[in-house]
């Protein structure tokens, strides 16, 4: 069928997200080294038009609704422009040990920054 598995677009995600914290000068690396990091706690896609193999997909994020505990982020998939899914992922905060913790600052401060799809 040449499609991508529809499991294989979480890969697009989370690459899309490592891209948003090191753009905005917090590479995960970085986080991690501060004792934090942030698990996927709900992931919703809506597949709107299939990918294909070999295309080149552009992924559009923005910070969404924060608390003191989780954050949102929404994806938008596109090829050529045209939307092929949306996506939004929930993150909880935890320490080193796997302990939540409070949400850090500066997630806040990156979605004051993001218009929807930037």
């Amino acid at each position: 069928m040449g499609v991508v598995h529809h499991g294989s677009y979480v890969l697009y995600l989370e690459d899309a997200r490592v891209e948003l914290l090191r753009h905005h000068g917090h590479p995960y690396a970085e986080v991690r080294a501060e004792g934090i990091e942030f698990p996927v706690v709900e992931l919703f896609v809506q597949y709107r038009r299939p990918l294909r193999f070999d295309e080149r997909v552009d992924v559009s994020v923005a910070i969404g609704l924060v608390t003191r505990t989780t954050f949102q982020i929404g994806y938008l998939l596109q090829v050529e422009g045209e939307t092929r899914a949306t996506a939004v992922t929930v993150h909880g905060v935890v320490d080193g040990d796997g302990r939540a913790t409070r949400l850090p600052t500066w997630i806040a401060e990156i979605g004051h920054h993001l218009s929807p799809a930037s």
